[in-house]
């Protein structure tokens, strides 16, 4: 007889643990006991000014609104993926 789908997730402490969950069917899953997360968990040390043309940070902040986000995040997260690529 196949286990039974898990309706919560447990408290898991090893990688091991993870996949092991992740591996069974989790179409049972109870998703009401989810909470957003702020992945930005480092804090903010340095600050950095910097002159930038008004339309772009118009843009900016356009483009930061649609997302639901802080403008200075979306600049962040900007900067992380310019380092990230080769």
């Amino acid at each position: 007889m196949p286990k039974p789908s898990p309706t919560y997730v447990p408290v898991l402490t090893t990688d091991k643990q993870a996949e092991d969950f992740l591996d069974q069917d989790l179409s049972g899953l109870d998703f009401a006991q989810f909470k957003p997360m702020r992945f930005e968990a480092l804090p903010k040390s340095a600050r950095v000014t910097m002159r930038l043309p008004e339309p772009l940070i118009a843009a900016l902040k356009a483009r930061a609104k649609d997302r639901g986000i802080p403008y200075q995040r979306l600049i962040r997260e900007a900067l992380e993926q310019a380092l990230t690529k080769p």
